[in-house]
């Protein structure tokens, strides 16, 4: 379920990108809290909406649940503006983590 929801996600960004943001990609492990924050909104939704389903358990009902995306939105920018060397995923284990 979770991999048909992420499939589901990647296509629908995919067909919405320009050609030219196509192309980019986004290391989470590399990308740093400080790159993140000066990110542009669009960008930053598109990689919480990923990360909302990479920390998602595996048998999560298909449910995009937008208060707590809010919620984990909030927890990562305040990690990430405390810790803006720390890379993206390093932050968003300890605020969304579940043993991943």
């Amino acid at each position: 379920m979770k991999r048909l929801l992420m499939l589901t996600v990647a296509v629908t960004v995919s067909a919405t990108l320009s050609a030219q943001a196509q192309k980019q990609q986004f290391d989470l492990s590399t990308l740093t809290c400080k790159q993140f924050l000066e990110y542009n909104r669009d960008n930053m939704s598109l990689m919480l909406m990923w990360l909302d389903g990479y920390y998602s358990e595996d048998d999560t009902p298909p449910i995009v649940d937008f208060d707590k995306m809010a919620e984990n939105s909030k927890k990562l920018g305040e990690y990430c503006g405390k810790n803006p060397g720390h890379s993206v995923i390093t932050a968003a284990d300890k605020v969304m983590g579940n043993g991943k």
